[in-house]
């Protein structure tokens, strides 16, 4: 396969627009591993292997353990990850998913366990990556 436009070099001002969100996510308190499980799970959900590839090294190298980078997409049937974390999945999947909308159920677990400002940036770096990987897939981005 090969990519078909490489759009940093095309449209490289709206290429930094969506960039921009990025550097926003970097910089908020959310916890490297939060970031990574969100990047990991929705480039999982929408099917981007650059992003993939990419965020599981990320995570990888940020301390994330083999083990539950492999079990992220049952995360559900397992007890690898805490309240926290599934509350942060919850809504990733859902957002991702958005045509089927987000559950007052899966929102009201997150703004529990999460605080509003917290909460806020998770559904930011959701909607980052939804972004990334919409772009990758669209242009049929190859990893490494």
């Amino acid at each position: 396969m090969k990519t078909r436009i490489k759009i940093d070099k095309v449209e490289p001002s709206g290429y930094k627009a969506v960039l921009g969100l990025e550097k926003f996510i970097e910089g908020t308190p959310l916890t490297r591993r939060h970031k990574d499980l969100i990047k990991i799970r929705a480039s999982q959900i929408n099917g981007c292997a650059f992003c993939i590839d990419m965020h599981t090294k990320e995570a990888r190298n940020a301390g994330e353990t083999e083990q539950r980078i492999y079990a992220l997409n049952a995360w559900r049937d397992t007890t690898l990850f805490s309240e926290e974390e599934r509350a942060i999945l919850a809504l990733t999947e859902e957002v991702t998913r958005i045509s089927n909308h987000v559950s007052d159920e899966t929102y009201a677990q997150a703004a529990r366990v999460l605080d509003e400002t917290y909460l806020a940036q998770v559904i930011l770096a959701i909607i980052t990556i939804n972004a990334w990987n919409r772009i990758g897939i669209a242009t049929k981005l190859m990893p490494a």
